[in-house]
């Protein structure tokens, strides 16, 4: 993929869940695009290689714990003096069909996926509201609205994040601080792993006929994170091949 032209020179991003797919390649395009980048996964080891693949900075966290979240968003702000950009796509699946769904696989979801994005949000709002600048980008999903067999637990937290990322807009824009979200409709490692059957049959349904690459994802988060995008906040972008239209 092309490198896109927006300039992040100066700026410092925090990405969660980058250490594979469509977190790996927004951090790789931002810490191209010149900021400094530190890449967050609970997976130490694999975030750790991810991070010395792009040049940029690895830290073990989980985003469901507070005490993780405060201490990776604190190293990025003393290595760096600031934070810009959070983007939060840190995510978990524990698939089930209602009646077998688990406490614990219910927790596990909306503590990674909707706790994370309120977590490091919120560690990120001092920083923002002293510097009157921040950019906010989450990821949510069509399931979010549309639901879908299986994912109770991930459509309720994918709505959630809708929700959060409408309220922290509102509440945070006197500062400078735009917060925007994504629904992406990439090939991650779950499209991956269907049958070929079913993978044909899901592209079907997608006006353009094919899933993206995590990369054509990247284009949308720039924009967002982007100085440029100062006068836009609160809103979900489909990054979907028109699937939700």
């Amino acid at each position: 993929m092309t490198d896109l032209t927006f300039n992040f020179d100066g700026r410092t991003a925090i990405v969660t869940g980058a250490a594979r797919g469509i977190g790996l390649e927004l951090a790789g395009q931002l810490h191209r695009s010149g900021a400094a980048v530190f890449l967050l996964d609970y997976d130490g080891d694999e975030v750790a290689r991810a991070a010395e693949q792009l040049g940029a900075r690895g830290i073990a966290a989980d985003v469901s714990s507070t005490a993780d979240v405060q201490s990776a968003v604190q190293q990025a702000v003393r290595d760096t003096g600031r934070l810009d950009i959070v983007v939060n796509n840190a995510g978990v699946l524990r698939d089930r069909v209602l009646w077998k769904l688990t406490d614990e696989d219910w927790d596990a979801v909306l503590d990674v996926h909707l706790g994370g994005t309120f977590r490091v949000t919120r560690a990120a709002v001092p920083h923002f509201r002293e510097q009157q600048y921040g950019r906010v980008v989450n990821v949510t999903s069509y399931t979010g609205l549309r639901g879908n067999t299986g994912q109770a637990n991930y459509a309720a937290a994918k709505a959630g994040i809708i929700g959060f990322t409408k309220t922290a807009a509102k509440e945070l824009a006197r500062f400078g601080v735009t917060v925007n979200a994504i629904s992406p409709n990439a090939e991650t490692r779950m499209i991956a792993s269907l049958p070929a059957e079913k993978k044909e049959e899901l592209a079907a349904t997608i006006p353009m006929g094919r899933f993206a690459h995590p990369s054509e994802m990247c284009s949308a988060v720039s924009f967002l994170a982007s100085a440029e995008a100062g006068y836009i906040t609160g809103t979900v972008l489909p990054v979907d091949g028109g699937m939700s239209m």
